[in-house]
């Protein structure tokens, strides 16, 4: 469980440093690295039997999802800072 914090550590960490710039390769190593994750824990499962079997694919699944939903929450940033971007900025009235 101390690498599934540690993977979503690193999906926020890139979630925040991707900043808009619309580039996908943020997203994409991000899921990556999940579903890497998630093949050692299916080939783990192979070798095991009954309800580690069971867990180990639960565990894969949830580390797929999570990279799915990471990829998408990096997407979606990119996605609204560009909309931002394009819009005119609103200035302040003077103070007085």
């Amino acid at each position: 469980m101390h690498m599934f914090k540690l993977f979503t550590g690193a999906a926020f960490l890139a979630l925040a440093a991707c900043g808009g710039q619309g580039d996908d390769k943020a997203a994409e190593d991000v899921e990556q690295a999940f579903e890497n994750r998630a093949k050692e824990l299916d080939n783990a499962a192979e070798n095991a039997s009954g309800e580690v079997e069971e867990r180990l694919e639960d565990e894969a699944e949830v580390y797929r999802e999570t990279g799915e939903a990471a990829a998408d929450a990096i997407d979606e940033v990119d996605l609204n800072a560009e909309a931002t971007a394009d819009q005119p900025a609103e200035t302040a009235p003077p103070a007085q």
